[in-house]
């Protein structure tokens, strides 16, 4: 009898996870989402400020103030940690660790901050110094705006908010991130 339960638990936890694989890859097949040719990750890593962001439930709490910082560790993968002022004005931290998942362009990664879980991490554009990222993810869930200072020059915004428009986001779900003395 409980062999047969747990052959039963076991068939259903099977189902439920390719019915999520299909679903996932139905989803990216039709969601076509252009990244940046190339990304030379040595240039990429270091902190970036927050300029913008789609309103998402784990940052829910960060009232300002926001960055990531990205460290290259020697086996490849990348150091990841995010930080923001709290509405209660405390700095909350989480660390996390991605991995590129397109060699060919490393302009598509996956992140985690809790393994097993990861999310998409694709970088859709890309300043030609360097000095802005577009960040988003096939389903169009979740968008940031990063700068390598903490303000951006109106005219790029505007500019970048018309290109997140061009490839199927809505720029008015885009909520600006306060920064110190703002």
């Amino acid at each position: 009898m409980m062999k047969r339960k747990r052959l039963v638990v076991g068939f259903w936890v099977l189902a439920i996870l390719a019915s999520g694989m299909m679903t996932e890859s139905l989803a990216s097949t039709n969601a076509q989402l252009p990244t940046v040719a190339h990304v030379d990750l040595k240039r990429y890593v270091g902190k970036w400020y927050e300029i913008a962001r789609y309103p998402n439930r784990f940052q829910k709490d960060c009232a300002g103030d926001t960055s990531a910082t990205y460290t290259l560790r020697p086996d490849g993968t990348v150091e990841v940690v995010n930080e923001c002022r709290s509405k209660e004005g405390k700095t909350k931290r989480a660390v996390g660790t991605a991995k590129v998942t397109d060699r060919a362009s490393n302009s598509k990664l996956k992140v985690t901050f809790f393994w097993p879980f990861y999310g998409k991490y694709w970088i859709l554009d890309l300043g030609p110094e360097y000095e802005y990222a577009v960040v988003g993810e096939p389903s169009r869930k979740y968008l940031w705006i990063l700068s390598r200072e903490p303000r951006m020059d109106q005219s790029l915004y505007a500019r970048l908010a018309k290109k997140i428009a061009d490839v199927g986001y809505d720029p008015e779900k885009l909520v600006r991130t306060p920064q110190s003395g703002d």
